[in-house]
């Protein structure tokens, strides 16, 4: 991880999270199910086990990504469903999406096509991009993410990071968190 101190803001803090998350899962290729992560602070984690210790510095990396169990099902109702104890400071999710050009989206809201045929019309859009994208929250609405589009031949990678790319994703995210 890049250096932050533990004394910097969750502003500061959370981007890095997220980057770090999304190098992680990136780290495995594409064609991967969405991944969920815990965000603790590394002090307390240090704290609880010992023994990571050697691997772990809370100066440098304030908070840790845990991931957890596979998420079945549909990814909302599966976040609805979950609810993360208090030693849980936030938590990220990495998973792949289509994006699509800004006509393509707007055909799609329009409400003239059902959920299956959304799906096609995206898989099939021939301006379609795959992407990964982490969400990453924080207890006290702090909200990050990270998008990385797939490179083409013709295309080259491209990253883009931006607190507002998936807002309905990170207000499910936010919801898991509430006591």
């Amino acid at each position: 991880m890049t250096g932050v101190s533990a004394s910097e803001t969750p502003a500061v803090i959370l981007p890095t999270v997220a980057r770090e998350v999304e190098e992680f899962v990136a780290a495995g290729g594409w064609e991967q199910p969405p991944q969920l992560f815990a965000l603790v602070p590394t002090a307390d984690l240090i704290t609880q086990q010992p023994e990571l210790r050697a691997q772990l510095d809370p100066e440098s990396s304030p908070l840790t990504p845990i991931a957890q169990d596979s998420l079945e099902g549909d990814l909302g109702d599966a976040l609805a469903g979950i609810e993360w104890p208090p030693a849980v400071s936030g938590c990220a999710l990495a998973q792949e999406i289509v994006v699509l050009p800004p006509e393509a989206e707007e055909k799609l809201r329009s409400g003239d096509l059902d959920d299956e045929a959304a799906r096609r019309f995206a898989a099939e859009h021939p301006s379609r991009r795959e992407a990964r994208l982490v969400a990453a929250v924080l207890r006290d609405g702090s909200v990050s993410c990270v998008l990385r589009l797939r490179g083409t031949v013709e295309v080259p990678e491209e990253v883009v990071e931006h607190p507002e790319l998936a807002p309905n994703l990170t207000d499910a995210l936010l919801a898991t968190l509430r006591p």
